[in-house]
């Protein structure tokens, strides 16, 4: 059947959306070859868009609301999320110790629980800092993103490591620091022996 011919108003509106359409192309090419946009990627954006709400205390799945305690062994439940801890092993400053009645996340059941949401599997497992490390690459300084684990402890021909957090950008990470306090934000020199950026791909 023979093309009738647009009107001036549907060129004008061809012309507009082949102008969209390249523009998208253009972006997605600068994006997954290394061009100057500074986007990062989609899962690690999921990842703080999680984190920054489970640290404002909004209602994620297995936890209704409110800001969530640190509670030593927290998060290490079959399922991620916050739960009971345990008094085994713990060493903090406050006693006696009240992670068996405390729901909450100790750091790892942190960040199993906030990759846990932005995956949607759960892809750090169970364990604590050193078994999720296993799980993970090491990624240099220069190009760590806002989503990447930071770690602390030592990591060389042994990994014996005793924190973790969300890094959010700008010197800081989203993290549970220590019994007596909240997921909340500190800088990355709040906690000993930083021992680099890593992440799950």
């Amino acid at each position: 059947m023979p093309r009738t011919p647009r009107s001036a108003g549907e060129r004008r509106g061809i012309s507009r959306w082949r102008g969209a359409s390249a523009a998208a192309v253009l972006l997605g090419t600068l994006l997954f070859t290394g061009g100057s946009v500074p986007l990062l990627p989609a899962i690690l954006n999921r990842v703080i868009t999680v984190a920054h709400a489970i640290e404002a205390g909004q209602g994620q799945p297995g936890w209704r609301g409110g800001k969530i305690p640190y509670s030593w062994g927290g998060g290490h439940d079959e399922a991620p999320g916050p739960s009971l801890g345990t008094c085994a092993g713990y060493h903090g400053a406050i006693t006696p110790c009240p992670a068996a009645d405390t729901r909450g996340l100790d750091c790892s059941g942190l960040t199993r629980w906030v990759y846990r949401l932005a995956y949607g599997r759960d892809v750090l497992g169970p364990g604590n800092t050193n078994d999720h490390l296993r799980r993970l690459t090491r990624i240099p300084a220069a190009a760590a993103r806002p989503g990447d684990l930071v770690f602390y402890g030592e990591i060389g021909k042994r990994v014996k490591t005793h924190h973790v957090g969300i890094y959010i950008g700008q010197g800081r990470m989203i993290n549970a620091l220590r019994t007596g306090t909240r997921v909340r934000t500190d800088p990355l020199t709040a906690v000993k022996d930083f021992a680099g950026y890593f992440r799950y791909r």
